[in-house]
């Protein structure tokens, strides 16, 4: 037998190999936002200036959902609006960072957990996946809220 066929054969060995998959676990809670989400209707009027960052950027959903509700220091349950008055915000979990400003000079973030989810909602309808940034309509003290989804 040649050298090159034993190598052949080795190679064999590993491709027909089966993979490892990670084992991932998601709270139930995770899965009754998103029936939630499922059932609640796309606003384009929510978001302007959509911006595709990169398409190819493996974001996790679960991450983006986390990070998505850690701005302003957290607006899961039953927290309705940012509190604090910040003019910046970041909401960060995984592979997903959401970094919100205020679109006017001297205004502060008070936007609430429905507009900044229609928000989100809205310009995954136009960027499904990747990185993207936009501008939500609303919720700061005077004008919009800018935001962009980045890898941390």
């Amino acid at each position: 037998m040649h050298y090159s066929a034993l190598f052949l054969l080795a190679g064999a060995a590993f491709s027909v190999a089966s993979p490892v998959w990670p084992r991932y676990t998601v709270d139930n809670e995770h899965f009754e936002v998103l029936a939630l989400r499922a059932t609640t209707q796309v606003n384009p009027a929510a978001v302007s200036d959509v911006t595709c960052i990169d398409p190819k950027l493996n974001i996790v959903f679960h991450d983006q959902n986390v990070a998505e509700l850690g701005i302003c220091g957290g607006i899961a349950g039953s927290i309705t609006k940012c509190g604090g008055a910040p003019k910046t915000t970041i909401g960060q979990s995984g592979s997903a960072k959401f970094t919100l400003t205020t679109a006017t000079s001297g205004a502060t973030i008070n936007i609430s957990k429905g507009r900044w989810e229609q928000c989100v909602r809205a310009a995954r309808a136009i960027c499904p996946t990747g990185s993207m940034s936009g501008t939500c309509s609303g919720g700061a003290s005077s004008g919009d809220v800018n935001f962009i989804l980045e890898w941390p």
